[in-house]
């Protein structure tokens, strides 16, 4: 597959998640308020959460390991992002866990958060401005 083809689609899946949970943030925020805080999580849960992150980021990366343009910067970025939590779920709960408890996850802030970074990487994965050349600006390859 191209690699252009290949980051905007990648892009497009990651925008859908980071849409979807920025809704439920904003929806469900007492829920989110509580499932933040981790009281009596039970540590299977947490390690299922380990290995999801982990299985998402290394797949990204095993699919798409790509540093030259900005979209593929963005991708490749959220896949070493998911990574490195799921490493840190697994390897470190405990610290992992304690690291999460901070005043900035309140529900209607992290709501904002992933919807404006989920509309954005949408909108450059979808559209993306082209230039004169007829390049997207943001991934510098023929469409």
């Amino acid at each position: 597959m191209e690699t252009t083809k290949r980051t905007k689609r990648i892009a497009r899946i990651l925008s859908a998640y980071l849409i979807v949970t920025g809704l439920g943030f904003a929806l469900s925020g007492d829920y989110f308020s509580r499932m933040v805080v981790h009281v009596g999580s039970d540590p299977v849960l947490i390690n299922l959460s380990g290995m999801v992150h982990f299985l998402i980021g290394i797949t990204i990366l095993v699919h798409h390991f790509l540093w030259k343009r900005p979209l593929q910067i963005i991708v490749s970025l959220f896949g070493s992002l998911f990574l490195i939590k799921g490493f840190l779920l697994i390897a470190f709960p405990e610290i992992t866990l304690q690291m999460a408890d901070n005043p900035a996850q309140r529900p209607w802030i992290m709501a904002v958060g992933f919807l404006s970074v989920g509309f954005a990487l949408g909108y450059f994965a979808y559209f993306g401005k082209r230039t004169s050349r007829g390049e997207s600006q943001l991934d510098g390859e023929e469409r």
